[in-house]
This record gives structure tokens, C-alpha cells and sequence, in this order.
């Protein structure tokens, strides 16, 4: 390691110099100061209150390793092993997505704009969250049903996914969280576990694989060589697959009035809205992102 000395400020230096011949120089020193913090509890305001801070050998070593691979296109979130999402930490590994923004968008529109019949009414409550069944598919980190067990507490929370690896993460983030999620192992596309196919509920939510294998080209490499693919991509000739089968399995699980929700492919809105009334759902609303993009879609059974 060319380091001029184990000064913090020297070391952030050379390492953001590193990685902005891949990164660019915002986004390298944004790293670094992840790095610094995760491993340090190192931040800004340490380093300019106290310019001789220095790192021990062995932290030497850590930071040079995050690095490395960091240098290999791995996304941040893997190389710490965590990444917030609604104000709460979770656990993330290969096994499974790393949420996104537009997930956390999702998971706000459905906890804080709920179905009129889970409001309160004056004559008392018909839906409290103390009794709103929910079902999350695909769950993958469980970022979705355990944000949402947070924030409407009492709720009654289900995840399914058909990886056994995901689910042991989903689980491990819902430990931490301290919120009660029942985990199901299942295949949406061909359902057969009892415990899902035989309950009722009020809100079913998902972040279905929704992108085409022709957008691969748009990708970055952190994603398209660490990310799993199975919970991202589908094929051009039948986009919409996962969509079509969640619709059908949730127009016999969803309660009178009950809701559907869907992360969407930007791309595919007016698809999707085709697809939401061709099964028979009424008062189908697509919901903007921050960045004003299609990507939220939410209707009634």
C-alpha cells in the first residue's frame, strides 16, 4: 500500500483517488465515508475536529480490503453487509436485492395512504392495523413486509419468496428489526404451500422481477455482476409474467375491497394498467416516483 502516512484524511485521500478512476469523484468520496463509518465510526465532523486522527495497522488492512473490492464493481451494501431502508438497518448478501429508493416510496405510499376501509371511521374502526393481513411477495431482504410491520403496528405480516437463502436473510432482518413476520418458501408462478394458498388478506404487495433482459446494456456492472438476476430480470417476449400470476393468485386471496400493490417498470405503466382491469380490477392508479417516473401502481379487488 502507497500510503504517505496513516493519517485518516491521508488515507480517505488516496483510497477516493482509487476509486474515482471507476467511481467518479463525488461518488468515491461518498464511499470512502461509508467505509470509514461502517467499519470506524468515523465521519466528517471526527476528521475535522481532530486532523491527526489515525488508523491502526489492522484497520489499514480493513479499509485497503473494502476497497479491493469495492475496485471490482461490488456494490458498497455487499462489501459492509448492510444498508438502511425506512430509517431501519438490513442485512444484505448476493442472496438477495439491495432495496432501492423507489422500493422505500412504495412501502410509504401503502403505510401512509391506506384503503378507506382501514381508516378510522366516527362510528368506530371497520380495518384497524391491528387487523390489516398483509402478504408481501417476493420478498427477498424483507425490506417491503418488515418496514411495513414497523409502521403499521399490529398488522398481521406474510412474505413469501422461493429462495431458501433469501428467506434465511428475510428472517435475520426481521430478528433484528424486532418485528413479527411469518416467512412462507413458495414459487408464485405455480403456489402450492397451504399456509399461503389457503388464508385471505386485506393488502397484498410486491417488487416482482420486472426488468427486461434488453435493458441489461443500461445497467451498471455493480448490479448485473453481483446482483441475483432471478429477482431482476424477465424475458422481452412475456414482461409482465410475474404480474399476470400475482394478479390471478390475488384475486382469490384478497378480501372484499382488498388492495393490491406493485413496484412497475417505468416503461410498461399503461401495460399494466391493461393488465390490472383485463383480471378484474377496478380503481387501478399508477403513483410517480421522486424522480416523476411510473413506478408504483396500486388496485382494488
Amino acid at each position: 500500500m502507497k500510503m504517505s502516512s496513516n493519517l485518516v484524511r491521508d488515507c480517505r485521500k488516496h483510497y477516493s483517488g482509487e476509486l474515482e478512476k471507476i467511481y467518479g469523484f463525488d461518488e468515491a468520496n461518498a464511499l470512502i465515508m461509508i467505509l470509514l463509518e461502517h467499519y470506524f465510526d468515523i465521519n466528517r465532523i471526527k476528521i475535522a475536529m481532530n486532523p491527526e486522527l489515525r488508523l491502526s495497522e489492522s484497520e489499514l488492512l480493513t479499509l485497503h480490503f473494502a476497497v479491493k473490492e469495492l475496485l471490482k464493481n461490488r456494490p458498497v451494501q455487499y462489501v459492509i453487509g448492510e444498508t438502511e431502508f425506512c430509517g431501519m438497518r438490513f442485512f444484505v448478501n448476493e442472496d438477495v436485492l439491495i432495496p432501492r429508493p423507489e422500493t422505500e416510496e412504495l412501502v410509504n405510499q401503502l403505510a401512509f395512504n391506506p384503503h378507506p376501509s382501514f381508516r378510522p371511521k366516527r362510528s368506530g374502526v371497520e380495518k384497524s392495523p391491528a387487523n390489516i393481513s398483509i402478504l408481501d411477495i417476493g420478498t427477498g431482504s424483507g425490506c417491503i413486509a418488515i418496514s411495513i410491520a414497523k409502521l403499521l403496528k399490529g398488522s398481521v405480516v406474510t412474505a413469501v419468496d422461493i429462495s431458501k437463502k433469501a428467506l434465511e436473510v428475510a428472517k435475520k432482518n426481521a430478528e433484528a428489526n424486532d418485528v413479527n413476520v411469518r416467512f412462507i418458501m413458495d414459487d408464485i408462478l405455480n403456489p402450492k404451500n397451504l399456509e399461503l394458498i389457503d388464508n385471505q388478506y386485506d393488502i397484498i404487495v410486491s417488487n416482482p422481477p420486472y426488468v427486461c433482459e434488453s435493458e441489461k446494456s443500461e445497467m451498471r456492472a455493480n448490479v448485473l455482476d453481483y446482483e441475483p438476476s432471478t429477482a431482476l430480470f424477465v424475458s422481452d417476449q412475456d414482461p409482465l409474467i410475474f404480474y399476470r400470476k400475482i394478479l390471478e393468485f390475488a384475486k382469490k386471496a384478497l378480501n372484499p375491497n382488498g388492495e393490491i400493490w406493485f413496484e412497475i417498470n417505468e416503461k410498461l405503466g399503461n401495460d399494466m394498467k391493461n393488465l390490472c382491469f383485463e383480471k378484474g380490477f377496478k380503481n387501478v392508479e399508477i403513483i410517480k416516483d421522486f424522480r416523476e417516473r411510473d413506478r408504483i401502481l396500486k388496485a382494488t379487488i
